[in-house]
């Protein structure tokens, strides 16, 4: 009887749910390519960055640091990238969401729609930068909820700072002060 009991325990602890890290290998060919595609659009890698995508009860925040931090090229880089996000998301184009993901990405059809309901702040970070996202309008919280509950899947990226979202091939920053 035991032993039966155990199977169904390992078997949930092993995947994970959708919006944890562990929902799918870190080493998959369809996260190495989203990875990829993420680096080429975002323009740093991926692998050294860590994104974080909260929801919040007037929307949310991406939020995206670098590693290394000494790499002030690639903090700049990051800082100038989420600039150019919040503004392609207000004017409703999300067409580098889509390069990243290689599809549509859940939500951003409703947002487009109600582009005019939500708003962008970009706030620059110590070590990169993050996009808050506010919105009044109940449907279009919905639609920014789904759309960050498919990054942090997608990314394997933590839900709130202080979450591990490292991928197990990255290697975490050092403590900042």
């Amino acid at each position: 009887m035991r032993r039966l009991l155990a199977v169904p325990t390992i078997i949930v602890a092993a995947c994970g749910t959708k919006d944890t890290p562990a929902a799918k290998p870190a080493t998959d060919s369809a996260f190495a390519a989203v990875q990829a595609r993420g680096a080429a659009v975002m323009g740093v890698d991926q692998h050294t960055s860590a994104h974080v995508f909260e929801d919040l009860p007037d929307g949310g925040r991406i939020v995206l640091d670098r590693g290394d931090t000494n790499d002030t090229a690639g903090i700049a880089t990051i800082r100038a990238h989420m600039r150019e996000i919040a503004g392609d998301f207000r004017d409703g184009d999300f067409t580098k969401p889509f390069a990243v993901h290689a599809m549509d990405v859940p939500g951003t059809a409703v947002m487009t729609e109600r582009r005019a309901k939500i708003s962008y702040e970009v706030v620059d970070r110590p070590y990169g930068a993050e996009v808050r996202i506010r919105t009044g309008d109940p449907e279009a919280v919905s639609a920014i909820h789904e759309f960050l509950a498919f990054q942090r899947s997608d990314h394997r990226a933590a839900g709130h700072e202080g979450m591990d979202h490292w991928t197990p091939t990255a290697t975490p920053p050092s403590p900042r002060p």
